[in-house]
């Protein structure tokens, strides 16, 4: 099937410290497109793939699950290391419990993680439905542009498979198993009037990390797809910040980038 137009990959080849982008559950690299270009823009070498199953038809995430999502930015986790010095996971919704999974398992190889209105748990009596649920209904209505900013939309499917969502609740659960082992730098962005991921998520996720150098930001102004929403240049200049701070020759790459 060919790809949404917009919802292609995003790579470019920059300076020595890279950034690993994750999308979100039925979404597309478009939601982080702006993200992964700012970046880009200041010397950083950037990966934003697309996971399996995303950016078709919803008929094509039915046949995927977890673990082809995972091996995917496992994949292009290993591919950036063997370029660069430091690597930067960073992920939103569904793409934020990708990265801290990565974080978890590669250790000293990922140098922090930043994380924008993480998923850590499927809410609802439907979640504990999905095991049956999923051989008797195909999908469920779409999660895609949970956006404040009038006129921007998320390229995403307007309907969700249940297969894939019971292989997503499996995954979450695993995730938050291994929150202890990310002792990452970690940067959590997140949205008090997020309609698709509840605030309790973030605060899980920062309850169970072992990380010790945590830094919390609330985006006031955003719904869940934050990053093509109002707090976008916020979510980008900190986490350019962020990186910054742990990588401090990405200062100077961005001056030579920038000038």
């Amino acid at each position: 099937m060919p790809v949404l137009p917009g919802a292609e990959p995003y790579r470019h080849e920059g300076g020595e410290v890279g950034v690993l982008l994750c999308h979100g559950f039925t979404g597309s690299p478009q939601s982080l497109r702006p993200w992964a270009e700012h970046l880009a823009e200041h010397g950083l070498t950037v990966a934003l793939p697309l996971l399996p199953g995303h950016g078709t038809r919803w008929e094509d995430m039915q046949l995927t699950g977890w673990q082809d999502w995972y091996a995917e930015v496992d994949r292009e986790l290993r591919a950036l290391r063997e370029r660069c010095a430091q690597v930067f996971v960073f992920g939103l919704s569904m793409g934020g419990a990708l990265a801290l999974r990565l974080a978890a398992r590669h250790g000293d190889a990922v140098s922090g993680v930043v994380v924008v209105n993480p998923a850590n748990k499927v809410h609802g009596l439907s979640a504990y439905a999905l095991p049956v649920a999923r051989h008797l209904v195909r999908t469920t209505k779409g999660i895609a542009s949970d956006i404040a900013k009038p006129g921007v939309e998320e390229i995403g499917y307007d309907r969700v498979p249940l297969h894939a969502a019971h292989s997503l609740r499996v995954f979450l659960r695993l995730v938050d198993g291994e929150l202890p082992q990310v002792t990452q730098p970690l940067l959590l962005l997140h949205s008090p009037q997020d309609h698709v991921v509840p605030p309790a998520d973030s605060a899980r996720v920062l309850s169970r990390v072992s990380s010790t150098d945590v830094t919390e930001l609330l985006l006031e102004q955003s719904h869940h797809v934050a990053t093509l929403d109002f707090d976008a240049d916020r979510i980008f200049e900190e986490s350019l910040a962020f990186i910054g701070r742990l990588a401090p020759s990405v200062g100077k790459e961005g001056t030579a980038a920038g000038g």
